[in-house]
């Protein structure tokens, strides 16, 4: 089996739990646990928000594209930005690490995004943007 969808909405924080949503519904095809649905919905956030936040710097008039795709019992996500780029991916991945302390962010949504998914690759450059391409197995039940 293979399908995919794509989808693109304004850098609004009211539209994480829009993209959250709908990538749930979409991986409901694999038949999920709810663990693995609630770990998708969690990488999803995270995703959208670092684009949102950091890569659009709040600033609403931008896009932020989303896809997925299945194959297999696999889904791939992908969230891409055209926003500011990250500097340094790897430092950006270092748990606890964050250039907006003064927004109270965590710095942990890379973290949370390799432990929860089996794949996570960080394609990005300065002043271009960043793609973040996820991968997780759902064993068939």
């Amino acid at each position: 089996m293979k399908n995919q969808m794509s989808l693109e909405f304004d850098s609004r924080s009211e539209n994480e739990a829009f993209a959250r949503v709908v990538v749930a519904a979409f991986a409901t095809q694999l038949n999920p646990t709810l663990e693995e649905i609630d770990d998708i919905k969690t990488v999803v956030s995270e995703a959208v928000t670092n684009a949102i936040v950091h890569g659009y710097e709040q600033k609403e008039e931008y896009k932020v594209f989303l896809q997925c795709e299945i194959t297999e019992q696999t889904i791939q996500i992908t969230i891409m930005d055209y926003g500011v780029g990250i500097e340094d991916v790897e430092k950006a991945k270092t748990p606890m690490y964050t250039t907006k302390p003064y927004m109270n962010r965590s710095g942990m949504g890379f973290t949370f995004m390799e432990a929860l998914m089996d794949e996570l690759e960080v394609y990005s450059k300065k002043d271009e943007g960043t793609t973040v391409k996820m991968k997780k197995r759902i064993e068939a039940k």
